[in-house]
């Protein structure tokens, strides 16, 4: 009798056919609490820096425009802007740039040719403050993501912040090596352009200039690796645990070597961020706006105007209490931006994880996690067949009991 086979599909693993589904368990990750916290604390940290420096240098830097004028109306902000009154406009709205928009400006503005040494100095000083404060919160960040991502844990305040606190220099020395490598090929540029400034020493400069070619050839694909593949350097510090020059190595390797894949995660990546964005955004504006509307069906409409434009007719208790309001709307204000820190660092963390697996065939679930004496996991031995023996302790008390066996030979 023949036997009857079934070989009917029951299920179809998705991850193996789609690998570039990972990035969508990324909302998951930047939508939690703590991301949000962490990004809210660095975009804070930042604007610090950016108000002092701002004061130090406010001679040679350009005008501000109108801070009374809704920044609804010439930045991203909290779409949309919910009520019809222009003053919760004012109140509920401001200005937030895109992540890597803020991490690269700085940097850019020393390319331009018209910047001065003040500019060039603010530029450099505000960038290297930028990247000082998320080289320890976009580590963190990015540990925290790697380790959910591979392996579906979640890993303390305390392992973030000590895997993030150790390598900070790997973070913060991984995006300035490139640079740093540009500035010493412009150096002595440079100083031959000093031979510009006599009509003889032109000519010398033009027969030696296929060679500046190609120093700038070397100069731009420094830049352009750094461009694309910066980001990529951190995640390959918190996935692999390793230091600034392999990071580089690695971020420079991928894009290089898989630039439409790049591409692609990216595009992906930032579909799902955009629509992630607007859940988000109208999220946080109907939590910031709802407050209002129930309480002006008490206070009366005429006095939540007065209270959102902090109006002196208030009085001091009054504006006060206005702005201590205002205050508590600029924290869900906050924890909304830090979504978008937060999901460009994980994302890209997922980018990495694609990439690592298109160029060098690592599995996805592959990530450097701390010492197993960390954890307290038990101790493997081999028997006397070979087969593997679970001995109950962990690694750190069997090291101590063998310390103390040591210690009672040496008495003896």
């Amino acid at each position: 009798m023949m036997e009857n086979s079934d070989n009917r599909l029951t299920s179809v693993n998705w991850s193996e056919i789609c690998p570039w589904l990972i990035i969508f368990r990324t909302f998951r990750i930047a939508s939690g609490f703590r991301i949000l916290l962490l990004s809210a604390v660095a975009i804070i940290l930042t604007a610090i820096g950016f108000a002092l420096l701002g004061y130090f240098f406010a001679d040679s830097l350009p005008a501000t425009p109108d801070s009374t004028a809704c920044p609804c109306k010439s930045a991203l902000q909290l779409q949309p802007c919910l009520g019809p009154a222009e003053e919760f406009c004012n109140a509920t709205c401001y200005p937030i740039f895109f992540p890597g928009t803020q991490f690269s400006q700085p940097f850019i503005r020393l390319f331009d040719l018209e910047a001065d040494a003040g500019d060039m100095s603010y530029a450099l000083l505000f960038g290297l403050w930028t990247l000082a404060v998320w080289a320890l919160i976009g580590g963190a960040i990015t540990r925290s993501a790697a380790v959910q991502l591979a392996t579906g844990e979640r890993i303390g305040w305390s392992k973030m912040f000590v895997h993030a606190n150790r390598r900070w220099l790997s973070y913060f020395w991984a995006p300035l090596v490139p640079l740093v490598g540009v500035l010493l090929l412009s150096v002595p540029i440079a100083l031959l352009g000093l031979f510009l400034r006599f009509n003889a020493g032109i000519l010398l400069v033009a027969l030696l200039w296929p060679l500046f070619i190609f120093a700038g050839l070397v100069m731009a694909t420094l830049l352009l690796g750094l461009i694309f593949g910066w980001p990529l350097m951190w995640a390959a510090i918190s996935v692999e645990k390793t230091d600034c020059f392999d990071a580089l190595s690695r971020s420079y390797a991928y894009v290089f070597q898989r630039p439409l894949r790049y591409l692609f995660y990216v595009v992906i990546a930032t579909i799902f961020g955009s629509l992630c964005w607007l859940l988000v955004s109208n999220f946080a504006a109907a939590v910031a706006y709802l407050p209002y509307w129930s309480t002006s069906w008490g206070g009366g409409q005429e006095q939540l105007n007065l209270i959102l434009q902090r109006s002196p007719e208030l009085g001091s208790l009054g504006k006060f209490g206005a702005t201590m309001i205002h205050t508590w709307t600029m924290c869900v204000q906050l924890l909304a931006a830090g979504f978008l820190y937060g999901y460009f660092w994980t994302a890209t963390t997922a980018i990495y994880f694609l990439l690592r697996q298109d160029v060098d065939a690592t599995e996805m679930d592959e990530v450097e996690l701390d010492e197993e004496a960390e954890y307290g996991l038990p101790r493997v031995e081999t028997d006397d067949i070979g087969a593997p023996v679970v001995t109950g302790e962990s690694e750190q008390s069997a090291e101590g009991e063998a310390d103390e066996k040591s210690e009672r030979k040496e008495e003896s």
